[in-house]
């Protein structure tokens, strides 16, 4: 399909997401889509800025204050929350008057545009990013109920993986026909390497191999059993490894209390929240990303290590753990199992060999994923709800 051509050109799309707060990853495709189609807006309650190499690339409409509040804890996963969204998300859109919306999630904001879609004539397309428990709510009716409802009057839908494929058609009972499950968030190379704030990253004083995590220090991210699974290899008499901890959060005091009573801090350090646009330099120096996530509908993390070819050990609890094919480019594991996760590690520290075989099929596996062909993706979707 010969994607740019005076169809799409007139074509208006508003991307309506109540909060991009963490959706850097979404913006290389975002600035590639906006190539396609030079009509696209950007509507959201939380704004980051933009991430090195997008600057300006669309324009971005701040609505509203995002709020929200909590219905419920869990022991390891996602919070269960009640997003509190502006209702003057409707005026904004009246005004631009999109043809097409892009609209993340199922929240009050899809409801709004959904409810609004007779009388507007808008195409709609709800992106649902991936499955996990806390985010489907499975186990409540009223919920499964209202998305249903919701899921009946859209166009069309987008998720990055086969699980989020299998709720929306299983769970939500949406045709078949009308879902696209491929990766759609999708990391650029460059924007991880355009920050001055580091320069020529020195880890030679590390022991090798080195282990990188990223992410926020919270107990869903599974840390904590990373952490027991360093103190298993400690007890083994392994330490010929480093783990390098990027990321900041509420277990970050606990867990750094935690590593110097065990007389780990020579082998895993911590090294705070970096920016997103220096993570790169962390990427190209060091050897095995490990992602031991409790839970995670995607994982975009794991794509950006993918990218800068490392293997990955990847916990089976997260979405992108389809990315990954054991034993060829990595290994997938139960987070909440210190053992398995050392053994594991230690396939990397007794066999060195593997971290240049298996990178080079992270390398390969990723290549098809770029910003320019997600952007594609969503033009095609875009195409098919203007069709049917």
């Amino acid at each position: 399909m010969n994607y740019v051509n005076n169809k799409l050109k007139n074509i208006t799309i508003a991307w309506v997401s109540p909060s991009m707060k963490l959706g850097f990853y979404i913006q290389p495709v975002l600035r590639n889509l906006d190539k396609i189609v030079p009509k696209i807006e950007i509507f959201t309650s939380e704004w980051p800025g933009f991430v090195p190499g997008c600057e300006d690339a669309f324009k971005v409409n701040v609505v509203g204050k995002y709020k929200e509040i909590s219905v419920g804890k869990t022991n390891a996963g996602y919070k269960r929350i009640i997003q509190l969204l502006p209702l003057e998300i409707i005026p904004h859109l009246l005004k631009f008057k999109p043809q097409v919306i892009f609209v993340t999630g199922l929240s009050l904001w899809t409801l709004l545009v959904l409810t609004l879609k007779p009388l507007t004539k808008w195409r709609v397309i709800i992106i649902y990013s991936g499955s996990s428990p806390n985010i489907d709510m499975s186990d409540s009716p009223i919920r499964i109920f209202s998305r249903r409802l919701m899921a009946e009057y859209a166009d069309a839908f987008v998720t990055n993986s086969q699980g989020g494929k299998a709720y929306l058609t299983n769970i939500l009972k949406v045709d078949q026909a009308k879902v696209f499950a491929r990766p759609y968030q999708i990391p650029d190379k460059q924007a991880l390497l355009q920050s001055s704030a580091i320069n020529d990253l020195d880890l030679s004083n590390n022991q090798h191999p080195v282990f990188l995590f990223i992410g926020q220090t919270i107990h869903r991210k599974g840390l904590t059993f990373l952490l027991e699974a360093c103190l298993l290899l400690e007890n083994q008499g392994c330490c010929d490894y480093t783990l390098i901890v990027i990321g900041d959060g509420a277990q970050r005091q606990e867990l750094e209390s935690w590593i110097r009573e065990r007389g780990l801090e020579n082998r895993i350090k911590f090294e705070g929240w970096v920016n997103y646009g220096s993570l790169g330099e962390y990427f190209q120096h060091t050897d095995i990303f490990i992602f031991p996530t409790l839970e995670d509908i995607w994982g975009m993390v794991v794509l950006e290590a993918m990218l800068f070819g490392k293997p990955i050990m990847c916990s089976k609890y997260a979405g992108v753990s389809e990315m990954i094919s054991p034993g060829d480019n990595g290994y997938i594991f139960d987070p909440y199992d210190p053992t398995e996760i050392a053994k594991l590690m230690r396939c990397f520290i007794d066999n060195p060999n593997l971290i240049s075989s298996m990178g080079h099929k992270s390398q390969e596996s990723i290549a098809y994923h770029t910003p320019e062909a997600a952007a594609e993706f969503l033009t095609d979707v875009q195409s098919f709800a203007l069709k049917h």
